[in-house]
């Protein structure tokens, strides 16, 4: 499951602004995507990580996501980071 490649992961970048940012950077190695959230918010990220070919993964819940990231908040989309 995604949860536990996010627990391990030694960096990630939280957020859209930032998932975005780091792709844009080219040091994204995987982006990880909450299904919960609105895709509004989502579409640039998973647009962004397909013009990249990062490999995008998708998780049920934006507040698991949060909370495997260590944040009390929900998290809509994470980078981890080479």
């Amino acid at each position: 499951m995604s949860y536990e490649k996010v627990l391990q992961a030694k960096h990630v970048v939280i957020g859209t602004k930032q998932t975005v940012k780091a792709l844009g950077q080219g040091t994204v190695k995987e982006v990880v995507v909450a299904k919960d959230a609105d895709h509004k918010v989502i579409a640039k990220v998973v647009n962004a990580a397909e013009e990249k070919f990062v490999p995008v993964l998708y998780v049920d819940s934006m507040r698991k996501l949060g909370k495997a990231c260590g944040i009390d908040v929900g998290a809509a989309t994470i980078a981890i980071i080479n």
